[in-house]
């Protein structure tokens, strides 16, 4: 699930160590936090997605499952180049594809269809 590697490639603990010797926890947390930030960043970058495709969707007159599954594609097609292109990080240190693409997805699906209605019913509502 997690690479235990370090960074340069070398495992964080010396098998020369003496197992009552002190462990050096902070390259377990380092790596730790890493992942979390990049968790953090596709999060917040998912958001930002649902907020902009809300805006659009509410201008541009779309309705139903059309507006919900154009959503759906972008939201996944944008983040998978992003995680995959971009970054070029390994997937399966974060539990693989599936586990990135679906990281707060829900949250930003909900988000996108506030956005999506507010903006709708201001402007099209009669």
């Amino acid at each position: 699930m997690w690479s235990i590697m370090h960074a340069s490639g070398s495992w964080p603990w010396s098998p020369a160590k003496p197992l009552g010797g002190k462990a050096d926890v902070s390259d377990w947390n380092s790596l730790r936090d890493q992942e979390d930030e990049f968790l953090d960043v596709i999060y917040w970058f998912r958001q930002i997605i649902a907020v902009i495709l809300g805006i659009i969707w509410g201008v541009v007159p779309l309705k139903g499952f059309v507006g919900i599954a154009v959503f759906c594609l972008i939201n996944a097609g944008v983040l998978y180049l992003y995680f995959s292109s971009f970054q070029q990080i390994d997937e399966e240190e974060y539990g693989g594809t599936w586990e990135l693409t679906k990281e707060g997805f829900m949250t930003s699906f909900a988000l996108f269809l506030v956005v999506w209605i507010i903006f709708y019913t201001a402007i099209h509502y009669d």
